[in-house]
Order: structure tokens, then sequence, then C-alpha cells
């Protein structure tokens, strides 16, 4: 089974998200603004979008990995750690919740050594979804 990489997903589903925004803002663009003046939830939802857009672009910018000394071998022995957790979960499955959230973490540090290769593709993706978010409501 391939690894879960949750950065080059992360970038994936903005460039899906990003490709779809760069096809369809003119079209969708008319009907948010009718849609607005009957809900005006709708920009709100908008708003909301932007936001947490931003505030995943200042996590992105802050993840510096660079410096993280033995980086790769935690990396590494969490690759383990899901592996082994992937196979004790059908055994343990009153646990299956916390095992849930022990596998998150360890898909985070897994993907972390690869962060830099994708981080400048992912800024540059947020901001293109946030300038399509906001060109919505102009």
């Amino acid at each position: 089974m391939p690894e879960t990489n949750l950065f080059e997903e992360l970038k994936d589903v903005l460039q899906d998200f990003k490709d779809f925004l760069d096809t369809n803002v003119p079209v969708i663009k008319p009907a948010i603004q009718a849609l607005a003046s009957l809900i005006p939830q709708v920009t709100e939802l908008i708003d909301k979008l932007v936001d947490l857009m931003n505030k995943l672009k200042t996590e992105v910018e802050n993840l510096d990995v660079s410096a993280i000394p033995g980086l790769a071998e935690a990396s590494e022995f969490t690759t383990k750690v899901k592996a082994f957790l992937e196979a004790a979960k059908t055994l343990l499955p009153d646990e299956a919740d916390t095992i849930d959230d022990v596998l998150g973490v360890a898909d985070v540090v897994t993907s972390l050594p690869s962060l830099d290769e994708v981080k400048t593709e992912i800024l540059a993706l947020i901001a293109a979804i946030v300038a399509h978010l906001n060109s919505l409501k102009a």
C-alpha cells in the first residue's frame, strides 16, 4: 500500500480546487451574487472559507522542518508505528478512536520530510484560491 503523504495530498486537493475555480469563477460569480442577495450567509461562507485558507497558509508557512535533527529517522519511526497500528486496529476494535488519533499525528510526522518539496506550491495555490474566492464577492 503506498504511503499517504499529507502535504502531497493537500497540494493535489488545492490544485484541483484552483483548477475548478480557474474554469468556473465566471459562471459561479453571478450565481453567488444572486444567492447573496437572497441568503446573506453566502458571503459569510466565502469569508469563512477565505479565513480558513489564510489560517492554513500561516500554518504551512510556520512549518520549518529544515532545522529538525533526525527528522528522517523520526519519519521512519512513525511509518513503522502506522504499520503496527493498522495491523493492531482489527484486534483492538474498542481502541479504534485512539488508534485513529495516533495515526493522524503519525501521518503528519511521516509526511514532514517532503514538506519543503511542495511548500512553495501549496502557498501559491492557497493565494490563487483566496484571490478567486474574494473575486466572487466583488
